[in-house]
C-alpha cells in the first residue's frame, strides 16, 4: 500500500543513528492530516508507539507504520528522499492527490 524508497529508508536509518534512537523499536510513522493549503498535510514521525490498529509495513530494514483512517488517502503512496542543489528533503508521490500545493506537502483527495 504505501513504498518507502531506499533513498528515504537511508535517510531515515541516518537520522536514527544521528539521533541515537533504539533502531529496533523506532517505527516511522507516515500519515495524514487536515490542513495544509490544499486540505490534508502529510505527516512524517519517528516514534516508538505503535496502536493496535494501525497496519505494520517495513521496506528497505524501516518499520512503517500507518493508522487506519490515513491509510485510505495513503494507499499507492511512494515516499522518497531528494537531496539535490535545489531541494533536499521527503517528497511524496501521491496518485490519490486530485491537487496539490506548489511545496508539495499538502495535498487535497
Amino acid at each position: 500500500p504505501i513504498r518507502l524508497t531506499e533513498a528515504a529508508a537511508r535517510e531515515v536509518l541516518a537520522i536514527v543513528k544521528r539521533e541515537e534512537l533504539d533502531a529496533d523499536k523506532v517505527r516511522l510513522r507516515v500519515g495524514v492530516k487536515g490542513g495544509g493549503c490544499s486540505g490534508f498535510s502529510y505527516l512524517l514521525d519517528l516514534t516508538e508507539s505503535q496502536k493496535d490498529t494501525d497496519e505494520l509495513f517495513e521496506m528497505h530494514g524501516v518499520k512503517v507504520i500507518v493508522d487506519p483512517k490515513s491509510l485510505l488517502y495513503l494507499t499507492g503512496v511512494t515516499v522518497d528522499f531528494k537531496d539535490g542543489l535545489m531541494e533536499k528533503g521527503f517528497v511524496f508521490n501521491n496518485p490519490n492527490a486530485t491537487s496539490t500545493c506548489g511545496c508539495g506537502s499538502s495535498f487535497s483527495a
